[in-house]
This record gives structure tokens, C-alpha cells and sequence, in this order.
């Protein structure tokens, strides 16, 4: 048979073969093909025996964007006894999802807009979803992609071109694997490792902050994965990191405790004294440093960095809490001795003047002297888009204008963060309602600090806005900052799952290439990266070139859009462009102003 007729057979299986192969893969027997009547074929089908119980109909949601594709695995499913539905739009995933109830999701790696990574992330987060099976099929067969889609949850991985009845046997084994581990005694453990879900570890937390404020909350990271993975493969450094996991649960006790990722474990311990929390991250350090992982005839000794904060502080919400611990983890890899807590920031002594401007921004607020400008961020292949950059104004009372190097500062220190972003989202939403009663299209990116997206029910705020002010969630872009996102990556998560749905798009600013950045751009669900400043300004330098290049290329790769900001003149346009950048923003376009009047239509760059 030569290789064309192979790959004709493997994806379109000739008429009333389901049978045959949905036999092969232990599916009981189907009724006989309409089609065998009009060819006069009456060969007997096997009829199940009457005390036979049949098994339920499995629901299978299929995530595929190319419809041919989509066809042929909803055909094979239907035909092997399944029901099957097909979802095309990444868009519509979550709402598919959780109308439809599937026992498993079949998986797209690449789609557009958002890839199949960052949609079973997604699931991952919902509670009610998580435990769905997600299976890959795709014809990527590079082994890191296969890697990475695991590490964010998935279950299996078949490659393009597929036969039919290895399709029903992946789906029919996953299925009654999933059915079983839902029936075992515990479901919130591990089968394995004995540790807790993240959604059971999320849902202790949350019930003990801030109603009882004590304890710790730990990141614990092994260190030199990517050179385990080089040396002993990857099913090496599972079984290695398995083994960590078992190990971490014997360590910690009853304490709950979970695996985040491929390389970090998150712990919760509530009942320790304060007293004695150095010993406890201590001993979580070395409890796994001078343990001995076996793995075939060698014994692996592995590195642990902690990080944990200090319960007893009384954080507000479990968001503060994780976003605190992890920024723990990130000192403590900076750190000899690789342990670090986070200590929050010192209040204001008594007696202490307050700054005045800081003091101003109260009355600011409520005397409506908080103001947008607007800068257009222009595709450079062209087009009649219209899309803004908003930026944040305070006008004093003098009539000066205040941007926002000094504004967000001073609202920080004065406790007023929150209220201002919620202030710049009203002022936002105002603006594309009044731009659509003059019948007129247009995105408005809008920066907002990650510690106000966490906060409690700022989501469901946000959503209601959108709904009241009866605009499009398309047409708003929340920009958050590549180092505020780092710190607050966790709990980020949450908050985009949340707007998803919706349609509204998050835009990764100042992203600067790098491994943890890197890593962010495939945990959020991102539309928009926009690069750092110094990639606009510091193009002489190759270095810097060829650094932003690769930025480029990573973000294209993950399909998100890419903006250069801060573009002065024409040479930095120039390289940019031939960089392979979207959009571009800067004086060079044009500077900053209080009108919506750039021409989109006829812009030339």
C-alpha cells in the first residue's frame, strides 16, 4: 500500500466500517449501516444479549477550527456510539463546555486566537470543569509542544493522521479512566502522590482568609528542570518530580498541598506557630534537598527554593495571599540560602504628614478631576481600525496636569489604587459609548494594576459595566504590566477566565523576553503583548535587536498581536517593521492628546 493510500484510509474510513473498528476498540456492538440495505448487504449483526447492560452515551466536545478536520473526528465519534459536538471558535469554549457537560474534550492544539494550551488552562480553572479529560489531536509533532500542553493539563496526545478506531480507543479509555478516578473514596487527592487538587487546596484557603488569619502559604520550586529534562527525558523527569510530590506529602504532614506545574508545589499550613515558620520552611528546603529520588540505577538529588508568606499578617483574600508567596518564590531564587518571606509594606508612622499630592487624589475622585488622554496605536500593514492607548490624567486645581508617573504612586501609598482604576474603567466605557452614538467603531487598551483585577468581585463589577454601558467586550483591552502580572500570575488567571466569555482581551505591557515572561504569555489568555520601551529605543544595539526580534517571534508563535510603544523615529519604525511587528504607537504617529481625532483611514507609516 503506498504511503497515499495510507493516509487516505487513516482519515476517511470507507463506508460501514464503523463497525469494524468500534468493535476493535471494545465498543459494544453497533447497529447494522443504513447503507448495507442498498447494497444488498445482509450479513447478521451480533445483537447484545438481553441481560447486557449498555453503557451510557459519552458526550465528546471537539475543539477544531478547520472544518474538514472537525467533520472526520465528529463522523468516527458519532459512528463509535459517542456524542459528539464540535466548537470551532476558541471564544465559545467555556459556554460549549459547561452547556454540553462532555465527559471528555478533544483538543485543537493550534487555534486561533487563543491555542488549546491556553483553553484547558481555562478549564482547568473552572471547578465545576476541571475534570474533564482533555485529549490532543494535532499534527505538531514536536515533543516540547507536546510537553508543554501536558504540563497545563492535558491528558493525551494523538497525532494527525489518526485512524478511526485508535481515535475511539483514546476516547473511550480516557473516558473510563476519568469515570474511575471520580469513584474512588477521595477524589480531592492525587491517586498517585496522595496530594490535594488545586481546586480543593483553593477552596481551603479561601475559607480560611481572611476569617482566620494564621499559618503559612508556601511556594516550593525544584530547581534545574530543564537540565533534568535534557539529561533524563521526560518521562525521567516525571517519574523524578512524581516521586517530589509523594515525598513533599510525607513532609508536610496533613497539611494540604498541591502541584501547580511541572516544577512548583503550593502548601498550605495553617496550624503552624509563627514562631516556628523559619523551621518549617527550613525543613521543607532540606526534607527534600537530602532525599535520594531513585530512578533507574542512579539517585537523584534535587534542589528546593521556598517561598511563603506570613498568614498572620491578615491578608485581605486568598488572591493577596498566593500573589504575596509568590513573590516570596521569586526572591528566594536570588538568595543563597533559597528562602525568603514576604513582609508587607510598613504603614505610615504616627504623626507622619501626609504627602499632599497623595492627599489631593480623595478630592480628585470626587470632584471629577480625574481625565483620559489618548495616544492611537496604528497596524502597520494598515486598515481602518481605530484603536486608542487611554492614559491616565489628574487635573489639579491649579489647572496643571498630572500624569501618571505621578499619580499611581502617590494612590498606592494612600490606599487609593483601587479606586482609581475603577475610575479610569468608568471614564473608558463613557468614551465608547459616546463614540458609538456617533456610529463609530473603536478599542480602547486600558492599564490597570494586576492587585485591582484580584480584588474580590472586581470581575463581576467589570462585567456589569460592560453590560450597562451596552458596548461591545472586544472593544476594551485591560493592559496590565508585564512585572505587576509576575507577581500576580496565579490569581490573574481567575480574573481572565472571568472576561473571556465576555470577549474582553488582555494586553501583557512592557514584555520584555525572558523565561518567567515567557512562561506568562502561555498561562493568560492573552490578545495583545506590548514590548517593552528600551526595544523602541535602544535598536542600535544588537544585542537589544536581536533580543526584542526573538520577543517577536515567541509572542507571533503563541499567536498574540504585538505593539512597539514608545516609536520616536523613523529608523526604530523601520526595524520594528521589519521585525514583523503590528502595530506601533509613539510620537512618531502621534503624541499624546485629549481628542479622539487620528485618521486611521488614510494613516501611512
Amino acid at each position: 500500500m503506498s504511503d497515499a493510500d495510507s493516509r487516505h484510509r487513516a482519515e476517511f474510513p470507507p463506508t460501514a466500517y464503523w463497525r469494524r473498528w468500534a468493535a476493535d476498540a471494545g465498543q459494544p456492538t453497533l447497529p447494522a449501516d443504513p447503507a448495507d440495505a442498498l447494497r444488498g448487504d445482509t450479513a447478521p449483526v451480533a445483537a447484545s444479549t438481553p441481560t447486557a447492560t449498555p453503557e451510557p452515551v459519552h458526550r465528546v466536545l471537539i475543539v477544531e477550527d478547520d472544518p474538514s478536520q472537525a467533520l472526520f473526528a465528529e463522523s468516527v465519534l458519532n459512528g463509535a456510539g459517542f456524542e459528539a459536538r464540535v466548537v470551532g471558535v476558541a471564544a465559545e469554549f467555556l459556554v460549549t463546555a459547561a452547556e454540553f457537560q462532555p465527559a471528555l474534550v478533544l483538543m485543537d492544539l493550534h487555534m486561533p486566537g487563543m491555542d488549546g494550551a491556553e483553553l484547558t488552562t481555562l478549564l482547568r480553572q473552572q471547578p465545576a470543569l476541571a475534570h474533564i479529560p482533555v485529549v490532543f489531536l494535532t499534527g505538531d509533532d514536536d515533543p516540547e509542544r507536546q510537553f508543554e500542553v501536558m504540563e497545563v493539563g492535558a491528558d493525551d496526545f494523538l497525532t494527525k493522521p489518526v485512524r478511526p478506531r485508535h481515535l475511539v480507543a483514546a476516547v473511550q479509555n480516557r473516558i473510563r479512566r476519568a469515570r474511575a478516578l471520580q469513584q474512588m473514596p477521595d477524589p480531592g487527592r492525587h491517586p498517585v502522590t496522595g496530594l490535594h487538587s488545586r481546586i480543593e487546596l483553593l477552596q481551603r484557603l479561601a475559607e480560611a482568609i481572611p476569617a482566620r488569619p494564621a499559618g503559612a502559604l508556601g511556594f516550593i520550586e525544584i530547581e534545574g528542570v530543564t537540565a533534568l529534562r535534557d539529561r533524563y527525558g521526560y518521562a525521567g523527569l516525571e517519574t523524578i518530580l512524581t516521586d517530589a510530590g509523594r515525598h513533599l506529602r510525607q513532609l508536610v504532614g496533613d497539611a494540604p498541598a498541591t502541584r501547580l506545574n511541572d516544577n512548583t508545589f503550593l502548601v498550605f499550613a495553617p496550624d503552624v506557630a509563627r514562631t516556628a515558620l523559619d523551621g518549617w520552611a527550613r525543613g521543607l528546603r532540606d526534607g527534600i534537598g537530602s532525599h535520594a529520588f531513585p530512578l533507574g540505577d542512579q539517585n537523584i538529588r534535587l534542589r528546593a527554593l521556598v517561598g511563603y508568606a506570613d498568614l498572620a499578617h491578615g491578608y485581605e483574600d486568598p488572591g493577596n495571599a498566593l500573589a504575596s508567596a509568590e513573590q516570596a518564590l521569586r526572591e528566594a531564587r536570588g538568595t543563597p540560602v533559597g528562602i525568603a518571606v514576604h513582609l508587607p509594606a510598613a504603614a505610615p508612622a504616627a504623626g507622619d504628614a501626609p504627602d499632599a499630592f497623595a492627599h489631593d487624589l480623595r478630592d480628585a475622585l470626587q470632584e471629577n478631576r480625574i481625565e483620559l488622554a489618548f495616544q492611537p496605536i496604528v497596524a502597520v500593514a494598515g486598515g481602518d481600525e481605530a484603536q486608542y492607548q487611554t492614559l491616565l490624567r489628574l487635573r489639579g486645581r491649579d489647572g496643571e496636569l498630572h500624569s501618571a508617573a505621578r499619580i499611581l504612586p502617590a494612590a498606592e501609598s494612600a490606599g487609593l489604587l483601587y479606586d482609581i482604576d475603577r475610575r479610569v474603567i468608568e471614564l473608558a466605557l463613557a468614551t465608547l459609548v459616546e463614540r458609538g452614538k456617533r456610529g463609530g467603531a473603536m478599542r480602547l487598551f486600558v492599564s490597570q494594576s494586576s492587585r485591582s483585577l484580584i480584588q474580590a468581585g472586581h470581575a463581576d463589577w467589570l462585567l456589569q459595566q460592560i453590560e450597562a454601558a451596552g458596548v461591545g467586550g472586544a472593544s476594551l483591552v485591560i493592559d496590565v504590566r508585564q512585572e505587576d502580572a509576575l507577581i500576580h500570575a496565579l490569581s490573574l488567571q481567575e480574573f481572565c477566565a472571568s472576561m473571556v466569555p465576555a470577549g474582553v482581551q488582555l494586553c501583557l505591557g512592557q514584555y520584555a523576553a525572558g523565561d518567567d515572561a515567557d512562561a506568562l504569555l502561555a498561562q493568560l489568555p492573552l490578545g495583545f503583548v506590548r514590548l517593552a520601551a528600551r526595544y523602541s529605543r535602544q535598536l542600535d544595539e544588537p544585542r537589544v535587536r536581536d533580543e526584542m526580534r526573538g520577543a517577536v517571534e515567541r509572542a507571533h508563535r503563541l499567536g498574540l498581536q504585538v505593539i512597539g510603544q514608545q516609536v520616536e523615529d523613523p529608523q526604530a519604525a523601520a526595524t520594528l517593521w521589519m521585525s514583523g511587528i503590528d502595530y506601533i504607537q509613539g510620537n512618531l504617529v502621534q503624541r499624546v492628546a485629549d481628542a479622539l481625532d487620528f485618521d486611521f483611514h488614510h494613516s501611512v507609516l
